[in-house]
């Protein structure tokens, strides 16, 4: 079987939600780092959920939440006139829930170790909040940035629960990496089963040595400063 179509997919929707997550996390992440305001614990509960919920509940209530019966399901189904779920738009959006907490927690580590004295001194040099970010923040934050893409990417590229529940099994449409995986164990083609898994063993065990990288250059820097 070509499963061609199926690596293609994922490597599109994994890209996608990699850059949402982008614009969505940072703004995040540097509000849960700065804020002292009481619903924090509930904010950071919610961006961590899915690390601890099964990916078929998750999926389940997105499933729901999809339907033409609900508020979003309504407004998609009269603006495209096609359901949100079932569809690749449906995918996107549950898979940018779903690793949302892999690109929040490295980006709010990256914030957190960034120093006062280098965002006071930018304020005393006339620097404003955005200013500020862009020239210390941003700079000084760039392996949390890396780790927060890569992991995102990889997260999105091997998930299967959630994509099963949300955009089943659709070939060309909804199918990806995994659920390509699944098919070929159930019609016992084992030999495009293991060139499929063994591809994002290796890809995840890649990812994983980068961000151990990453974080051990990280914590050399800070030793050196002490």
């Amino acid at each position: 079987m070509s499963v061609w179509p199926a690596i293609w997919l994922s490597v599109q929707l994994a890209s996608l939600t990699m850059l949402i997550l982008l614009l969505l996390a940072t703004p995040l992440a540097w509000w849960l780092t700065r804020t002292d305001s009481r619903v924090r614990p509930i904010v950071e509960a919610l961006v961590a959920l899915p690390l601890v919920l099964p990916p078929t509940v998750l999926g389940f209530y997105l499933l729901i939440m999809m339907s033409p019966d609900m508020a979003l399901g309504a407004a998609w189904l009269r603006l495209t006139g096609d359901t949100l779920a079932f569809s690749f738009t449906g995918l996107l959006l549950a898979s940018v829930i779903y690793s949302l907490p892999f690109a929040v927690q490295p980006l709010q580590t990256a914030f957190q170790s960034v120093g006062e004295g280098a965002l006071e001194a930018a304020t005393m040099l006339g620097a404003g909040p955005m200013d500020a970010f862009r020239s210390i923040v941003v700079p000084l934050s760039r392996r949390g940035f890396l780790t927060a893409m890569v992991l995102s990417f990889a997260h999105t590229l091997g998930e299967f629960g959630v994509v099963l529940m949300v955009g089943g099994n659709i070939p060309g449409k909804t199918r990806m990496i995994s659920i390509e995986v699944f098919n070929a164990v159930e019609t016992l083609d084992y030999a495009t089963a293991h060139r499929l898994s063994a591809g994002l063993l290796v890809f995840s065990f890649m990812v994983l040595i980068f961000t151990y990288v990453l974080n051990s250059k990280d914590r050399g820097k800070r030793r050196g400063w002490q």
